[in-house]
């Protein structure tokens, strides 16, 4: 029956998400809500100019919807305490995103909330997310995957939430590039913790949540995927960056993150190095960065490019539920 239940959560996620988007899509292009294309970039996005963005919002809403109505299958009250922490989270950061898209758009820019607005709004949500793990006495311990081994943090476990919940959603913030590579890559993270939650002793809550992600995500790839006719912009990437991060903290599967987000964590640290070769060595070691525009840049199709990273993807996430399912 659960299962039933899971892959329903999917499907009634994935219709709301379809079903609104002749209202939001039309809605975002009338008020002249299109995406700012930096100049930087590659010469082959300029004409993606003025697409309507902000489409985060329909999964937003979807993914609100639909776990709200079938945590209930569950639990007679649907805000629970992990539900209210997994929707705070998604909306939290969505709404910092939206902020974000809407500075882009009234000042026709690529730059919205400047870095260290940006940082403040997410630590602020950051730490009332520990806060309220701490008046429930969550756990502080980290468990290593694939063994029975934990380290107790105690109060360095604070520190912790902080820089998951920060960098997993600049992580994922800096995939959103290319027509349908977060979408994709995210639905297939998503996907797999929705499996892992529901795995063993299941958190049902969790899974539901992961599982309206995935089916709001594949909705939304109907319209996302290349050429895109929306960009979910940072309403979406953040509230996504900051979700994935929430349930992996509450299915104490923290440092899995790193694999099952495998994709985040390379585009990162291409960043990372592209930074700091230039700033030391006046050189690039990408021709640019994040990692996917790299690929662009040598002559790869969108299309390939896009592809070939949810290919990674998908083995970073059966990696990953092959530590926690089968060597757990």
């Amino acid at each position: 029956m659960s299962q039933t239940i899971l892959l329903i959560t999917m499907a009634v996620s994935f219709l709301i998400t379809v079903l609104i988007s002749p209202f939001v899509i039309p809605f975002l292009r009338r008020l002249k809500f299109g995406q700012s294309i930096r100049e930087e970039g590659p010469k082959s996005h300029q004409k993606k100019s003025g697409t309507p963005t902000m489409g985060g919002l329909m999964i937003l809403i979807s993914v609100s919807i639909t776990t709200l109505i079938m945590a209930t299958k569950f639990n007679p009250n649907p805000i629970s305490f992990e539900v209210f922490l997994l929707l705070f989270v998604l909306i939290g950061y969505g709404l910092l995103g939206f902020l974000d898209d809407i500075i882009k758009i009234v000042k026709k820019r690529n730059l919205g909330l400047t870095s260290k607005q940006k940082m403040l709004g997410q630590l602020i949500i950051a730490i009332i997310v520990y806060l309220i793990l701490d008046q429930h006495d969550f756990p502080t311990y980290i468990g290593i995957p694939g063994t029975d081994w934990q380290i107790n943090l105690g109060a360095g476990y604070a520190l912790f939430i902080l820089f998951m919940l920060v960098g997993s959603s600049n992580a994922v913030n800096l995939t959103d590039g290319l027509d349908g590579l977060l979408a994709g890559t995210a639905a297939v993270a998503f996907g797999a913790f929705g499996i892992m939650a529901w795995h063993g002793n299941p958190q049902f809550e969790i899974a539901i949540f992961s599982l309206a992600i995935v089916g709001a995500l594949l909705g939304f790839l109907v319209f996302n995927a290349h050429p895109a006719k929306v960009f979910m912009g940072d309403t979406g990437s953040l509230a996504l960056g900051g979700a994935i991060a929430i349930v992996a903290i509450l299915t104490k599967l923290e440092l899995l993150l790193v694999i099952v987000g495998g994709v985040f964590v390379i585009e990162t640290l291409s960043v990372m190095i592209q930074v700091i070769s230039f700033k030391t060595t006046g050189k690039r070691v990408f021709r640019m960065s994040p990692l996917h525009h790299h690929y662009e840049l040598k002559g790869w199709s969108e299309w390939r490019v896009v592809a070939t990273f949810w290919v990674v993807g998908i083995l970073f996430a059966a990696l990953g539920i092959y530590i926690e399912v089968w060597l757990g």
